[in-house]
């Protein structure tokens, strides 16, 4: 059975400011690569890279092609 939440200061989560667009969309921005690896399908090889993203904790980071995220964020070196 569900009980009645009783509120407390100490539930309060800071929020930090994101900046929204006026048409309600804000740009992610990548703050770390967490892992690599290699998606082997049958007849092609995709190299991907585990993304952190700002305002995200690490179990809300997602796998992305490292092509794309090299692309966007102009990679120096790929391996």
């Amino acid at each position: 059975m569900l009980r009645r939440y009783r509120s407390n200061p100490s539930h309060i989560v800071p929020v930090e400011e994101i900046e929204v667009r006026p048409d309600l969309t804000f740009e992610e921005e990548s703050v770390q690569i967490l892992d690599r690896d290699i998606k082997v399908l049958r007849r092609k090889i995709v190299p991907l890279v585990k993304v952190l993203w700002r305002n995200h904790d690490t179990e809300e980071a997602t796998w992305e092609s490292e092509d794309l995220i090299c692309q966007q964020y102009s990679c120096v070196t790929k391996t």
